[in-house]
């Protein structure tokens, strides 16, 4: 991990570094733009040839996220000792796939939405760009000391 002048080590993480943290969660945050608003809906995914794929029913996020605005997912996962936290996002534009035989002895073979329902849409996110940081988890008595030291209103 890097110092930074703040001294919190924070690593940026290499793109190799990012698609091997996000082969070992299976839920990020996909980011979409629904009527000119920002929109975020919790994805089950798999990672499939460079790519993510996720599946799901017909509505707002299929339609949002296989229109022409790019899209973004998140994943984030902990671990390690000491501590450490991390998260990585893909940025990109998702295409509906047909789900071929290819896909489905694939990703789409072990790919389990958690919600019940039809979930008949493929969707890969071909990504513009994977980015990722690691960083220690701070102590909860970091916050503490700041937070009891603080004067009301800013008044000794």
């Amino acid at each position: 991990m890097s110092n930074s002048p703040t001294g919190h080590d924070m690593e940026k993480l290499g793109a190799d570094d990012c698609w091997d943290l996000l082969r070992t969660v299976t839920v990020g945050h996909l980011a979409v733009v629904v009527d000119g608003n920002p929109e975020i809906f919790p994805v089950n995914y798999k990672v499939d040839n460079g790519s993510l794929v996720f599946r799901t029913g017909d509505g707002t996020k299929l339609h949002a996220a296989t229109g022409d605005a790019a899209v973004a997912l998140e994943a984030d996962g902990t671990g390690g000792e000491p501590l450490t936290a991390w998260s990585v996002e893909v940025k990109g534009h998702a295409v509906e796939l047909d789900p071929s035989p290819d896909l489905m002895r694939g990703a789409g073979l072990t790919l389990f939405p958690w919600e019940a329902g039809p979930k008949d849409h493929f969707v890969r996110i071909i990504p513009r760009s994977v980015t990722g940081r690691r960083f220690a988890v701070a102590s909860p008595l970091t916050w503490w000391n700041h937070v009891g030291g603080a004067t009301r209103a800013g008044l000794a």
